[in-house]
């Protein structure tokens, strides 16, 4: 892959993280002034307790993909390990994080709003890479394709070697970047919280 495209790959995943971070403020601010129907009821705490573990699978998974793509993913075709199951298995357990945050707030339309935005995100993020990956590896690029699913995971397809070399500086910043989801748990009690003393306004009641 020429300079230029790593240059334009990295200015992708800059804007990538840009809109997703203005779209997540946006659902935010919506939880905010909206709290689930009924309440705290049975299922509002369950949803809450199901997010937090998709938030713990994703930034288990997330970790576990790093070790295969870290530093790799502009020198080589990665497609073994979870990415001989799902040509982008990190973003897939994005979308589980995503929903596990929006989950913290016992609303599923909350969380199927943070699943959409992160799909929708990601989606385009992933065209892109997509066509710099086939100018850079041509032929051995499209069969990886026709082979392996874009996003949701085909088992029958695993793949793995014996030995990895592992990044441990990728490896770290994909850990961080996951665990900084678990700051939903917090974040989305207090708003309730405050929802409580009255400091804000309950606008919507949404399912």
């Amino acid at each position: 892959m020429s300079t230029t495209q790593s240059l334009d790959l990295r200015r992708v995943q800059l804007i990538r993280k840009a809109v997703l971070l203005i779209g997540i403020l946006a659902v935010i601010a919506l939880a905010a002034i909206s709290q689930s129907l009924g309440g705290e009821t049975e299922l509002h705490e369950g949803l809450e307790t199901v997010g937090i573990a998709a938030i713990v699978v994703c930034i288990v998974g997330r970790a576990w993909c790093s070790l295969y793509i870290g530093g790799r993913k502009k020198a080589e075709i990665v497609d073994r390990g979870p990415y001989s199951l799902s040509r982008n298995p990190l973003y897939v357990f994005s979308f589980l994080g995503a929903f596990g945050m929006g989950a913290q707030t016992g609303s599923l339309t909350i969380a199927a709003l943070f699943v959409l935005i992160a799909v929708l995100v990601f989606a385009a993020t992933v065209k892109r890479e997509e066509a710099w990956l086939s100018e850079a590896f041509g032929p051995n690029y499209a069969a990886y394709v026709a082979r392996t699913p874009r996003f949701w995971p085909d088992f029958t397809k695993w793949r793995d070697r014996e030995v990895i070399e592992v990044r441990p500086r990728f490896f770290l910043t994909t850990l961080r970047d996951g665990l900084v989801m678990l700051i939903a748990f917090p974040l989305f009690e207090g708003v309730e919280h405050f929802q409580h003393i009255g400091w804000i306004r309950v606008l919507l009641n949404l399912p």
